[in-house]
């Protein structure tokens, strides 16, 4: 399978809630960018100047397995807001250095309900979901 490339929009959790609340008058911190579709991925990870300029908090520390197979603890932040070609959902971030590219994994793909399409490298809502975005609540 080819390499696929998805934009994305994400936006800080916590600003979203303090506009909702009334607390926050500017509008939330956002950004756009690329990101690599990874299905050997599990979560969704960004590039710590993108974390930075999004101002999310440090919520913890996770061991990370890379391609080589070699353990890395990484920082997870705080919630974003995560839109890819129309569908959102919330998800924790994890920092990547700036010298990797961003990273969709299968938590985020399945939560929006998106499945890689091989042979076109590119996204495509899930087939066995005929009438749009569906959760599976088993």
């Amino acid at each position: 399978m080819g390499q696929v490339n998805t934009h994305i929009k994400v936006a800080n959790g916590f600003d979203l809630e303090r506009v909702a609340l009334g607390e926050r008058t500017e509008p939330p911190r956002s950004v756009e960018a690329e990101a690599l579709v990874h299905t050997g991925a599990v979560l969704f990870y960004l590039k710590s100047s993108l974390i930075k300029h999004l101002g999310l908090r440090p919520t913890r520390k996770v061991l990370s397995r890379t391609i080589a197979n070699v353990s890395v603890e990484r920082t997870v932040y705080s919630p974003v807001d995560l839109e890819i070609m129309g569908r959102s959902g919330t998800f924790e971030v994890v920092e990547l250095p700036d010298s990797l590219p961003n990273i969709v994994g299968q938590i985020p793909l399945g939560q929006l309900d998106w499945v890689v399409d091989p042979k076109n490298r590119r996204l495509i809502p899930n087939p066995e979901h005929k009438h749009g975005e569906l959760c599976d609540d088993f």
